[in-house]
């Protein structure tokens, strides 16, 4: 592509997809698009907070190529990331008329692109989709890797499948209309990204930490490529995430327990995972699995600077244990848990039950 585009492969043989990066807004979409399907009429899916924003731009650059788009609103919001939404997508699909080669563009955040990823799956028994995130999150992590799915009372996630993308296609100016707090929500999994595997990474992140949380397009596009170009080789690596990638799920068994918890939307993913990541370090640390005694104090430095909150909410326990322990992570009487080893090395630990609330207990 040219200089305002970055492109970065994700190699999985026959269904390898390009990841690009945008600084042109969504100017060279249509092109994009027709590298990848010989089709010219779409569905574009969006959430009631992000279409009518963007999807006009959208709808522009795909028309003025050639592409006959129809649109389809969802609601938005982690507490619509739901069965009952995912069944909305799929018979708003299905009643639109397609074939089963009719491409399905997701056009909203990570909640969005996993809802309609996962409608793309069952529909049809499978059609391919497109992922146009609109938050740093999704930019950084969930378009990335074929993971689609919806919520369940049990757990976060645990109604879903594996299914890739065709073209992730993300527009850095649509992080300018987000607000500070939801945009610095997406750091958490940047923050986790350095953690697991790129100590470069880390050192860009405590040097240039008030240039991120004030949304500095540079700084927030240096991390997204170093982000997607981590998560394209560990997927690449490791697609169904039966080694290596369950390594990304560092700060999320915590989070998850925290977001389950708390009631789905009320605490934000990234920062679940933000603050999941401290105390998982923490825990490491007194297993003797860290070798680094200072990590905990310094991710607690770099994820307060970057506006995220570092304490578990006010929150019972007992509540964040049940809902750690019924996570898809589980394994017989102990759940996996990606822990640090050191900034840029992460080792899989089995935590049995018991040591949960020690996982929990009061960072100092």
């Amino acid at each position: 592509m040219k200089n305002n585009h970055h492109r970065i492969d994700v190699a999985l043989g026959e269904r390898s997809y390009p990841v690009i990066l945008s600084h042109q807004g969504f100017t060279g979409l249509g092109n994009a698009l027709k590298e990848v399907t010989e089709r010219r009429r779409v569905l574009l899916l969006t959430e009631d907070t992000v279409g009518p924003i963007w999807a006009s731009n959208v709808l522009d650059e795909l028309t003025s190529s050639g592409f006959s788009v129809e649109v389809i609103t969802l609601p938005s919001g982690e507490a619509n990331k739901t069965v009952d939404t995912w069944a909305l997508a799929v018979d708003s699909i299905l009643r639109a008329g397609v074939d089963r080669n009719t491409p399905i563009l997701a056009l909203g955040g990570g909640v969005l692109g996993d809802i309609v990823g996962f409608a793309a799956a069952a529909s049809l028994r499978g059609m391919p989709f497109v992922q146009l995130p609109t938050t740093l999150l999704s930019m950084v992590d969930s378009s990335v890797g074929g993971k689609t799915g919806v919520n369940h009372h049990s757990g976060k996630n645990l109604v879903g499948a594996f299914h890739q993308p065709i073209l992730v296609f993300a527009a850095i100016s649509t992080l300018s209309t987000l607000d500070a707090v939801e945009r610095n929500a997406g750091l958490g999994e940047v923050v986790k990204t350095a953690l697991l595997g790129d100590a470069e990474l880390f050192a860009y992140l405590e040097s240039n930490r008030m240039e991120l949380r004030n949304g500095d397009e540079q700084a927030l596009a240096h991390v997204i490529g170093r982000c997607v170009q981590a998560k394209a080789a560990i997927v690449a690596a490791d697609e169904k995430e039966s080694g290596i990638r369950a390594l990304l799920n560092a700060g999320h068994t915590v989070g998850h327990g925290i977001e389950n918890s708390a009631g789905y939307g009320v605490i934000r993913h990234g920062e679940a995972v933000a603050i999941g990541l401290i105390y998982e370090a923490a825990f490491a640390v007194r297993e003797g699995v860290c070798f680094d005694e200072d990590l905990p104090l310094r991710l607690r430095s770099i994820i307060s600077d970057l506006g995220l909150p570092v304490a578990l909410p006010r929150l019972d326990h007992s509540d964040i244990v049940t809902a750690m322990y019924t996570d898809k992570k589980a394994a017989g009487s102990a759940v996996k848990v990606p822990l640090p080893v050191r900034i840029g090395e992460m080792r899989m630990v089995l935590v049995p039950f018991e040591q949960l609330h020690t996982l929990l207990s009061e960072f100092e």
